[in-house]
């Protein structure tokens, strides 16, 4: 699924400083983790998972999905992974829930479980993949028979309205701003590109729709604040 948003959610695999730093988990939600809340419970419904299934949450982050399946999805279990290990930290520490779990892992080294998850996702990670087929064609290998194999990005080219706005003006003032412009690095952010990353992994049956998110700034401060901690390719640049 592509998200589009006039706002905007980053997440990363361990990947070179180039993208960003992932350090401090507080950092990160105060960031990106504050749209990710209300964000996750229109995926996971956009998903449409029936009840009582094994989930395997990919790049979960700090947590906002993992507790969005928990909340609504009813599910028999979740395990979130992030290579991340004080993303990790944070989530087990602010989810509360007896079916969910975390574990320090990424793309290339996910966990499998007997008889395969019912649903392996992964929101807003995929683009920080290091192959982002390959890490597709592992959780369909992950996935039982039948499950489901999904992830959202976000329209970094388009709608990601505060951080289009960033990159616009950064680039503006330093050309070399460009290279790091995530509109610029990740097309497979894009509808079509997104699509063919699955049938490329050997899926079927693609379903690949927007959904729409508002970011909402208090102030000035509240939009420009969480841009200077250092964490994700914006602060980190």
């Amino acid at each position: 699924a592509r998200r589009r948003t006039s706002g905007s959610f980053i997440k990363a695999e361990r990947m070179p400083d180039i993208l960003g730093r992932w350090e401090a988990g507080s950092t990160y939600e105060g960031f990106m983790g504050r749209w990710s809340r209300p964000l996750a419970p229109l995926f996971v419904s956009w998903l449409q998972v029936p009840g009582n299934a094994h989930w395997l949450d990919v790049g979960c982050g700090t947590g906002a999905v993992t507790d969005a399946i928990c909340r609504g999805a009813d599910p028999a279990s979740v395990l979130g992974c992030d290579p991340a290990e004080p993303l990790i930290e944070y989530a087990r520490g602010h989810t509360r829930h007896s079916r969910a779990s975390f574990a320090v892992a990424g793309s290339g080294s996910l966990p499998g479980r007997a008889g395969g998850y019912g649903s392996a996702t992964s929101l807003a990670a995929l683009n920080f993949f290091p192959d982002p087929i390959a890490g597709i064609e592992e959780m369909r290998v992950l996935a039982a028979s039948g499950g489901a194999v999904s992830a959202c990005v976000w329209d970094y080219g388009g709608q990601v309205e505060f951080l289009r706005h960033f990159w616009d003006v950064a680039v503006a003032l330093d050309a070399s701003a460009r290279a790091l412009d995530e509109g610029t690095r990740f097309p497979l952010c894009r509808p079509d590109a997104l699509a063919d990353v699955f049938r490329t992994a050997g899926l079927r049956h693609i379903r690949c729709e927007p959904i729409d998110l508002t970011t909402t700034f208090a102030d000035f401060d509240d939009y420009w604040q969480p841009l200077l901690g250092g964490v994700g390719p914006a602060p980190s640049y």
